[in-house]
């Protein structure tokens, strides 16, 4: 079977065989129940105990601080909707940045009586400090700005942010999904700077699709999302994935392990990255700021980023388009318009997130297909101006 070289680990990662072996026993012969009484539940609910502590110390949490969930999107949610649940109608406060399971809740919130302030980044897709300033001089009640941004890879300063925030005695939440096994993170130290809750998912570190936590610190309260039998304290009731779960610790574990190593040859393998697309005549997004050390986003001049994907695809490597495309709704992304990029660049922006198994020749062997597919589509462009590509 043809299988392209997959260069969109932002997306989704491919299971680890190690987690795989750890999972498959919970499909079969412990199917238990974890809220069951007899020896099949009671194995599925040390499973579930084992990986609590598992994520919690990949994090630097405390056990009793994870809430697993179905993956970043609902625990955004449950933190965003839950505690404006808890608190009077106020102002939600989110960077311009956020993925929509941030910005969509956000919005959702104004059928409530609620206001949303967006936070305007720089040209290089970090926080304007002053517009931060003047977002707290607002006084929201809660402030959601993610870790590691996921089509640029910027990473913002959340210990300082929410040092800032704190002062305001506003509700702190950062969507770390990004920055898990890529960077080091320490809810004990952000805590402490003033984060109270943080959201993880498995698939993007190894870890199967269908799990993911939010991390909470025990004196915030949350209005569930699902109410029922008050599984994971009573914030998310439903019978726990087990299988998935068990996956998800595994993952954050050799997530946690590799991090050092993982740093350094993602950073190799971008720099060889970011070297050819500079000899190609790319734009390379938030260049100066410091990023996670797997991604580049970047963009050819009169190249459109869905059909240069596209062509990538046929010719054996899998990236991402930075447009959120519909046939009805051809929008670029929403990220780099904030960053005040020229919509026209911004419709060809075009992702590479690397993966730890993506080797130097990988990495050869798509610039080389990446300069032959962008000479063809800037040719046919020059030559044919009225065709569509």
């Amino acid at each position: 079977m043809f299988a392209p070289v997959y260069l969109d680990h932002n997306a989704t990662t491919p299971v680890s065989p190690r987690v795989l072996e750890a999972m498959l026993p919970y499909f079969g012969v412990q199917y238990g129940n974890a809220s069951s009484r007899h020896e099949y539940g009671r194995a599925a609910r040390r499973a579930l105990d084992e990986a609590r502590q598992r994520v919690a110390a990949a994090v630097g949490a405390h056990p009793t601080e994870v809430i697993f969930t179905s993956g970043g999107s609902e625990a955004n949610n449950l933190f965003i909707k839950g505690a404006a649940a808890y608190l009077p109608a106020g102002t939600v406060a989110i960077s311009a940045i956020e993925h929509p399971c941030v910005r969509e809740p956000a919005k959702a919130l104004r059928r409530l009586g609620w206001r949303m302030r967006e936070i305007a980044v720089d040209g290089q897709c970090r926080i304007r400090s002053a517009d931060f300033q003047a977002a707290l001089d607002e006084r929201p009640a809660l402030i959601s700005i993610m870790f590691a941004n996921n089509e640029t890879g910027a990473i913002q300063p959340i210990d300082a942010l929410a040092a800032q925030a704190a002062r305001t005695g506003a509700w702190f939440h950062t969507d770390a999904v990004q920055a898990l096994g890529k960077l080091p993170l320490d809810f004990r130290a952000l805590n402490a700077a003033g984060v109270h809750a943080l959201t993880l998912s498995a698939h993007k570190i190894g870890g199967p699709k269908g799990a993911g936590a939010l991390i909470l610190d025990k004196r915030v309260e949350l209005a569930p999302l699902i109410d029922g039998g008050g599984h994971e304290r009573g914030y998310r009731s439903g019978t726990e994935n087990v299988p998935a779960i068990v996956g998800f610790g595994i993952a954050c574990e050799e997530a946690v392990a590799g991090l050092d190593a993982a740093k350094l040859h993602l950073t190799a393998l971008r720099s060889q990255l970011e070297r050819g697309l500079a000899e190609l005549g790319a734009t390379i997004f938030a260049m100066a700021a410091e990023r996670l050390p797997n991604t580049v986003y970047f963009a050819f001049s009169g190249v459109d980023g869905e059909t240069l994907v596209a062509k990538l695809d046929r010719a054996g490597y899998a990236v991402a388009s930075g447009a959120a495309c519909s046939s009805a709704n051809p929008e670029p992304s929403h990220v780099l318009l904030a960053m005040g990029v020229e919509p026209k660049l911004a419709r060809g922006a075009v992702r590479v997130s690397l993966g730890r198994q993506n080797t130097a020749d990988d990495v050869a062997g798509f610039l080389r297909t990446l300069g032959e597919t962008v000479f063809q589509l800037q040719h046919l462009t020059t030559v044919h101006p009225h065709v569509a590509v």
